[in-house]
């Protein structure tokens, strides 16, 4: 049985429909839709390091060699792609205490990865987000699980919390909150700012130095993620 296919036994098993899943994981900060479950159960796409560990949890799995790969003691019908998979898997479960046989004084360093966008997100005059362009970086347990990517900033307008060539960690969300530090996207171009405005929406720079932009109704304009770190 695959991964796919198992997954899907163990949702089943429990009694949870796909869409119950996917606000388990959104509400935990992986963001997920029941279409991306369904994806998972039917082999098409993989859950990310961290998906893959709520729903360990979700589904209350201990051992996840026993469940997944039926043979707990031996991975030599695994490729080395699939190799280094198991390994992270069970790095990432080693670190919660949930998992863990004992309990350490000093738990392991968490370390996962996600995208960091090599256009810069402009923190003054505004460049576009290529949504194609990133590397992958290492991260630890410092950076907020509900970050799911990274932008290198541009500018000084959002000193003295962030200055030039600062990497800042984003939360994906579509809404904000007045005075929230977001990644918005307007007309195009990518800028970091403070949500602000009152009859209207503006971003605000902290640096004073610079006025605030005016989001007009005609503007094409999102909300691409908040800052969390």
């Amino acid at each position: 049985m695959n991964i796919g296919e198992t997954l899907s036994r163990l949702r089943k098993e429990r009694g949870y429909t796909q869409q119950q899943v996917a606000g388990y994981l959104s509400a935990n900060g992986c963001e997920a839709t029941q279409k991306a479950v369904s994806k998972w159960e039917r082999g098409f796409t993989m859950p990310n390091a961290e998906q893959f560990l709520l729903l360990c949890r979700f589904y209350g799995v201990r051992d996840v060699l026993a469940v997944f790969c039926e043979m707990p003691e031996s991975l030599s019908e695994l490729n080395a792609l699939g190799k280094k998979r198991v390994e992270e898997y069970i790095r990432l479960l080693s670190s919660d205490a949930e998992f863990r046989a004992e309990r350490d004084e000093r738990p392991p360093r968490l370390v996962r990865t996600i995208p960091l966008y090599s256009i810069p997100a402009s923190a003054g005059t505004g460049q576009f987000l290529d949504s194609s362009d990133y590397e992958l970086i290492e991260v630890d347990e410092s950076v907020p699980l509900s970050a799911t990517f990274a932008v290198k900033l541009s500018g000084d307008s959002m000193l003295p919390r962030f200055g030039d060539g600062q990497v800042v960690y984003v939360k994906p969300q579509q809404t904000l909150e007045r005075r929230d530090i977001g990644i918005f996207l307007l007309n195009g171009n990518a800028y970091c700012k403070q949500l602000g405005g009152e009859e209207d929406v503006r971003l605000i720079s902290l640096n004073r130095r610079y006025e605030d932009i005016i989001v007009d109704e005609y503007d094409e304009f999102r909300v691409l993620g908040k800052v969390v770190g």
